[in-house]
Parts: structure tokens; sequence; C-alpha cells
């Protein structure tokens, strides 16, 4: 009984160590800083890089910010492969990982190369190597012959097996850069963001004493506390078509994974003393009036004249 019993033992504690040892290192729900550089097997042309000198090498140093990126892993960030090799590592470790087509941006479909008119692409895109906007589907142009043209949707690396070469620079622990991470891995934008905790006002349910669970619920009102991220707007962040389209779901993410209460983004509105565009005062505050007399107008000979104009125009009866 005794031998049995140390036996037990002895598995229970190598069960208990191999899963301390499978749970340490970075795990699924971390934000790590991520230095790389993606590049295709067969002939080594660049797919991204966090590297300035590698962009500037590549002549790609002006299409964008070159630095690590903050990821959050096991959320589809970079590819699985590459995220199977970094959990369980620690920071300052670094590799390689081959991601095989598949995986990456699909194998390459002859069935997506198909023929259309011409008449649904605009003049401005009819060369080789165009990428043109077809049905909702992005596509890239072939060949144009007559009235048809071959259009290629598959993506421009679908086929290619992806070299991807990484280093772990950091863990970010602090919520505000965890946010700033992400909002800078979906716009390449400057925004001033900040987070407060604010005291809210909310309705909510309390328990009845009544039996007839028919009854509308009873609700009060409680000051609750939210942790709130406030992110300031500008003219690029409110007209990017990524944001006009997903801002839900992106501060959903931000809500999520960064485990903040409420997202809050406020409209920045510079000073202007010419009062933005159109007349002083129609935007910025004031009346017609006061516009009017600004740009020296006097506003009774315009209601005149327009008195005038609609007696002009109405019809005569007899």
């Amino acid at each position: 009984m005794t031998g049995e019993s140390d036996e037990s033992a002895e598995e229970t504690q190598a069960s208990e160590e191999a899963a301390e040892s499978t749970e340490s290192g970075l795990q699924d729900g971390d934000f790590v800083r991520l230095a790389y550089t993606a590049r295709t097997v067969e002939d080594d042309s660049l797919v991204d890089t966090t590297d300035e000198e590698v962009a500037e090498e590549e002549g790609v140093a002006d299409e964008g910010t070159f630095e690590p990126r903050v990821i959050v892993l096991g959320s589809g960030h970079i590819f699985a492969d590459v995220e199977e090799a970094i959990e369980g590592s620690e920071v300052g470790d670094s590799g390689s990982v081959t991601v095989p087509a598949p995986e990456a941006f699909g194998e390459y479909d002859q069935e997506e190369v198909r023929t259309v008119s011409t008449d649904k692409i605009p003049e401005d895109d009819r060369y080789p190597g165009a990428a043109v906007q077809i049905d909702n589907q992005q596509g890239y142009l072939e060949t144009i012959i007559g009235g048809r043209a071959r259009v290629d949707f598959n993506h421009p690396l679908a086929g290619d097996d992806i070299e991807y070469e990484y280093e772990i620079v950091g863990e970010v622990d602090d919520e505000l850069e965890q946010a700033q991470g992400l909002m800078n891995m979906f716009f390449d934008i400057e925004l001033d963001m900040f987070i407060e905790t604010d005291e809210v006002e909310e309705e909510q349910v309390v328990e009845s004493d009544d039996d007839d669970d028919e009854g509308e619920p009873e609700t009060e009102t409680v000051t609750v506390e939210k942790e709130t991220l406030y992110i300031d707007s500008d003219p690029q962040l409110a007209m990017n078509q990524q944001w006009m389209f997903q801002k839900q779901q992106i501060a959903q993410q931000l809500i999520d994974q960064v485990g903040i209460d409420r997202v809050i983004v406020q409209e920045v509105i510079d000073g202007n003393p010419m009062g933005g565009m159109g007349m002083p005062g129609m935007m910025g505050g004031g009346d017609l009036e006061d516009a009017l007399e600004d740009v020296d107008v006097d506003a009774d000979e315009i209601a005149e004249e327009l008195d005038e104009e609609i007696d002009a125009d109405e019809p005569t009866t007899e």
C-alpha cells in the first residue's frame, strides 16, 4: 500500500509540474511588443516589417511608421503558427517560423481569375496591375482585350509560404499603453488618449418582494464607477473608412482585451479666427444678422429684396 501511495504522489507531482511548465511564459491574452520581418520563402520579397532599416533598404520607409508593435496573443493579430511559437516564451526570446501558404494568405485558386466587362472598371484603372474593386470584391487587373478584362481576385500573396522572423521586445502591462498599441495596430495615426475612473449614474434592476413575476421589473438609479478610455478624435480618424464602418467592433476589442468599462471618443475642433468654413458666425456661434454685418451687408435690405421677388413671382388672380 505504501508503494502504491508513493507512486500515486509522484504521478500527481509530475502532473502538476507539467501543468506549471505548460503555463509558464507568455500566454493567450498577454500584450507583447513584437519586432518582426516577414518575407516570402520563394523570392524573398518583403511582406511586412517593424524594422526601419529594413524598410529603408526596401524603399518603403515613407509608407508608415516602423517600430515594434503591440499585439495580443490568441487574438489573431498575427499568424497562428507564430502565436504558437511565442506562447510559453519569455521577453527577449526570438525565433523564425515558416508559415505555409494555406495558413498564411491561402492557396492560389485559378477559378478566382475571372473575365469581366471593362465597363465595371474606371478608365484611370485600366492598366495591368491596377487594384480594382468589382462587385465589392478586391482584385488586380491582369489584361484588357477589347471590352473584356481579366481580373485576379486572389490575394497578391496567395500560394506563397511566408518566413516570419521575430523578437519579443517586451510585455505591456499598462492599460493606456495596451489601448494605444491596439489603436496603432488598426490605424497609423497619433491619437491623444487617456484613462479615467468616472462616477456614472445608471439604472439597475432590484429584487422585488412582490410574488407577481409578470409585472414590470423594479429599477433604481445608482452611482457606479466606470473605467473610461477617452480618445481625442481628429479629421484623420473621423474620415478613416475602417473607423467609420468598424468603430463599434474596435471599441469592443478595446473593452474586452484591455479590461476597461467603456470608450468615449471626443471630437476635437481647433480654434480658427475665421470661424471655420463659411461666413463668420455661421458655424462658430452668433446669428445671421451679426454675420452679415461682419461682411458689410444690410440684412434689412436683403429681406426687402426677397419680399419683392416673392411678390413678383406670386400668380395673380382675376
